[in-house]
C-alpha cells in the first residue's frame, strides 16, 4: 500500500506541477504562445506520462473524483479510498508549493491577483460563466471522463492503449472547459492551487469538490450498469 500511495502522491504532483505550471509560468505571458490549447495539452500529457510510469503500481488515479468513480464502478475497494485521496491532495499541495516558490522569483508576481491557475465561476470564470454553467460542465465532463477511464481499462479493451485514451480525454476536457471554470474535474488539483491563491478560490472551492465527485460517481455507475459486459 505504501508504494501505491507514493505513486498516487507523485502522479498528482506531476499533474498539478505540469498542468498548472504551464498556466502559471507560460500561458500567463502572451509571448509564450501556448494559450488555452497548450495548457490543455500539458494536462493531458501529465496524465499520459504518469499512467505509463506509475499506473501499473497504483492504477493511476491522481484524482479523488476518479478514485470515487472507480469505486462506484466496482473497480476499487472502499477501504483504500481515503488513503488514495489523502495522498493525491498531498501531492497536489507539494506541487503547488514548489510552483509558488518558482513563480515568486519573478518581480511583481502575486498569487492572489493572478489567480494562480485556480478554478472559479462568475466573475472569476475566465469567460465570465455563471455558477450554474460551472456546475453543469464539471458534472458532465467528470462523468464522461470516468466512462472513458472505465472503458479504456476494461478487460475487453485493447491492451496498452488506456493511458493514450485517458490523456487525450483530459486534453479534450480542458479544451472544452478552460473558458468556463479553468477546468477542474479534479478536486485535488483545485484545492492545491486554491490554498496559495488564498481568497476567492477558497470560497468557491466547494463547487470543485462536490461537482467532480458527483460526476465521477455518476460515470462509474453508468458504466457499471449500462455499458459493462457481464459474464
Amino acid at each position: 500500500m505504501f508504494r501505491k500511495l507514493a505513486a498516487e502522491c507523485f502522479g498528482t504532483f506531476w499533474l498539478v506541477f505540469g498542468g498548472c505550471g504551464s498556466a502559471v509560468l507560460a500561458a500567463a505571458y502572451p509571448q509564450s504562445g501556448i494559450g488555452f490549447a497548450g495548457v490543455a495539452l500539458a494536462f493531458g500529457l501529465t496524465v499520459l506520462t504518469m499512467a505509463y510510469s506509475v499506473g501499473h503500481i497504483s492504477g493511476g488515479h491522481f484524482n479523488p473524483a476518479v478514485t470515487l468513480g472507480l469505486w462506484a464502478g466496482g473497480r476499487f475497494p472502499l477501504k483504500d479510498v481515503i488513503g488514495y485521496i489523502v495522498a493525491q491532495v498531498m501531492g497536489g499541495i507539494i506541487a503547488a508549493g514548489i510552483l509558488y516558490l518558482i513563480a515568486s522569483g519573478k518581480s511583481g508576481f502575486d498569487a492572489a491577483a493572478s489567480g494562480f491557475a485556480s478554478n472559479g465561476f462568475g466573475e472569476y470564470s475566465p469567460g465570465g460563466y455563471s455558477m450554474l454553467s460551472a456546475i453543469i460542465i464539471e458534472i458532465v465532463l467528470t462523468c464522461g471522463f470516468l466512462i472513458i477511464i472505465h472503458g479504456a481499462t476494461d478487460k475487453m479493451a485493447p491492451a496498452g492503449f488506456a493511458p493514450l485514451a485517458i490523456g487525450l480525454a483530459l486534453t479534450l476536457i480542458h479544451l472544452i472547459s478552460i473558458p468556463v471554470t479553468n477546468t477542474s474535474v479534479n478536486p485535488a488539483r483545485s484545492a492545491a492551487v486554491a490554498i496559495f491563491q488564498g481568497g476567492w478560490a477558497l470560497q468557491q472551492l466547494w463547487l470543485f469538490w462536490v461537482m467532480p465527485v458527483i460526476g465521477g460517481i455518476l460515470g462509474g455507475v453508468i458504466y457499471r450498469t449500462l455499458l459493462e459486459k457481464r459474464s
